[in-house]
Protein backbone atom coordinates (compact mmCIF):
# COMPACT_ATOMS: atom_id res chain seq x y z
CA UNK A 1 0.00 0.00 0.00
CA UNK A 2 1.30 3.37 -0.50
CA UNK A 3 -0.48 6.87 1.26
CA UNK A 4 -0.17 10.23 -0.35
CA UNK A 5 -1.75 12.99 2.02
CA UNK A 6 -2.38 16.67 0.92
CA UNK A 7 -4.34 18.96 2.15
CA UNK A 8 -6.80 20.96 0.03
CA UNK A 9 -9.34 23.77 0.78
CA UNK A 10 -9.02 22.60 4.38
CA UNK A 11 -9.85 19.20 3.64
CA UNK A 12 -7.07 16.59 3.70
CA UNK A 13 -7.24 13.92 1.09
CA UNK A 14 -5.66 10.87 1.19
CA UNK A 15 -5.03 8.55 -1.61
CA UNK A 16 -4.29 5.15 -1.36
CA UNK A 17 -3.08 2.40 -3.85
CA UNK A 18 -2.97 -1.34 -3.71
CA UNK A 19 -4.10 -3.05 -0.75
CA UNK A 20 -5.85 -1.97 2.10
CA UNK A 21 -5.44 -5.25 4.26
CA UNK A 22 -4.23 -6.76 7.51
CA UNK A 23 -0.81 -6.60 6.52
CA UNK A 24 -1.66 -2.59 5.65
CA UNK A 25 -4.69 -1.53 8.05
CA UNK A 26 -2.11 -0.82 11.01
CA UNK A 27 0.17 1.67 9.00
CA UNK A 28 -3.07 3.39 8.05
CA UNK A 29 -4.35 3.81 11.11
CA UNK A 30 -1.18 4.83 12.21
CA UNK A 31 -1.57 7.72 9.93
CA UNK A 32 -4.95 8.75 10.61
CA UNK A 33 -4.34 8.94 14.65
CA UNK A 34 -1.27 11.25 13.91
CA UNK A 35 -3.04 13.20 11.19
CA UNK A 36 -6.34 13.30 13.14
CA UNK A 37 -4.07 14.37 16.68
CA UNK A 38 -2.64 16.83 14.27
CA UNK A 39 -5.92 18.32 14.44
CA UNK A 40 -7.99 17.22 10.67
CA UNK A 41 -11.29 16.80 10.96
CA UNK A 42 -12.29 17.06 7.38
CA UNK A 43 -11.39 14.06 4.96
CA UNK A 44 -11.84 12.63 1.61
CA UNK A 45 -10.11 9.10 0.96
CA UNK A 46 -9.54 8.38 -2.65
CA UNK A 47 -10.18 4.75 -3.31
CA UNK A 48 -9.36 5.19 -7.31
CA UNK A 49 -6.12 2.80 -7.20
CA UNK A 50 -6.96 0.06 -4.51
CA UNK A 51 -7.89 -2.81 -5.72
CA UNK A 52 -8.34 -4.37 -2.82
CA UNK A 53 -9.80 -4.53 0.69
CA UNK A 54 -10.45 -7.07 3.46
CA UNK A 55 -11.96 -6.90 6.72
CA UNK A 56 -8.89 -5.26 8.36
CA UNK A 57 -9.10 -2.30 6.12
CA UNK A 58 -12.81 -2.21 6.95
CA UNK A 59 -11.99 -1.86 10.37
CA UNK A 60 -9.51 0.61 9.92
CA UNK A 61 -11.92 3.14 8.53
CA UNK A 62 -14.32 2.38 10.87
CA UNK A 63 -11.96 3.77 13.52
CA UNK A 64 -11.58 7.06 11.63
CA UNK A 65 -15.29 7.72 11.57
CA UNK A 66 -14.82 6.96 15.36
CA UNK A 67 -12.12 9.23 15.76
CA UNK A 68 -13.87 11.94 13.53
CA UNK A 69 -17.03 11.65 15.39
CA UNK A 70 -15.56 11.94 19.03
CA UNK A 71 -14.11 15.71 17.23
CA UNK A 72 -17.05 17.00 15.16
CA UNK A 73 -15.10 15.95 12.17
CA UNK A 74 -16.11 13.87 8.55
CA UNK A 75 -15.06 11.88 6.03
CA UNK A 76 -16.18 11.38 2.25
CA UNK A 77 -14.56 8.53 0.03
CA UNK A 78 -14.18 8.99 -3.30
CA UNK A 79 -13.99 6.25 -6.70
CA UNK A 80 -14.62 3.11 -4.36
CA UNK A 81 -15.39 0.86 -7.48
CA UNK A 82 -14.67 -2.64 -8.97
CA UNK A 83 -14.23 -5.39 -6.14
CA UNK A 84 -14.05 -2.76 -3.47
CA UNK A 85 -17.53 -1.69 -4.06
CA UNK A 86 -19.05 -5.06 -3.83
CA UNK A 87 -17.21 -5.46 -0.32
CA UNK A 88 -18.75 -2.46 0.83
CA UNK A 89 -22.02 -3.32 -0.51
CA UNK A 90 -21.82 -6.42 1.10
CA UNK A 91 -21.05 -5.48 4.67
CA UNK A 92 -23.79 -2.15 4.36
CA UNK A 93 -20.42 0.04 4.33
CA UNK A 94 -22.91 2.32 1.59
CA UNK A 95 -24.78 2.85 3.98
CA UNK A 96 -22.20 4.01 6.68
CA UNK A 97 -20.03 6.13 5.02
CA UNK A 98 -20.67 9.16 1.98
CA UNK A 99 -19.47 8.23 -1.40
CA UNK A 100 -18.94 10.16 -4.71
CA UNK A 101 -17.84 8.97 -8.06
CA UNK A 102 -14.42 11.30 -7.65
CA UNK A 103 -12.24 13.66 -5.74
CA UNK A 104 -13.56 16.80 -6.47
CA UNK A 105 -17.30 15.37 -5.89
CA UNK A 106 -16.30 14.66 -2.49
CA UNK A 107 -14.49 18.33 -1.70
CA UNK A 108 -18.10 19.39 -3.09
CA UNK A 109 -19.73 17.23 -0.44
CA UNK A 110 -18.01 17.92 2.41
CA UNK A 111 -17.69 22.43 1.80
Amino acid sequence: MDLHTRVENGVTVITISGRLDAVTAPEYEKNIRETIDSGAVSFVVDFDQVDYISSAGLRALLLMTKLLNAKGGRVCLANVKGNVRSVFEMCGFCAVFRMENSVAEALAALA
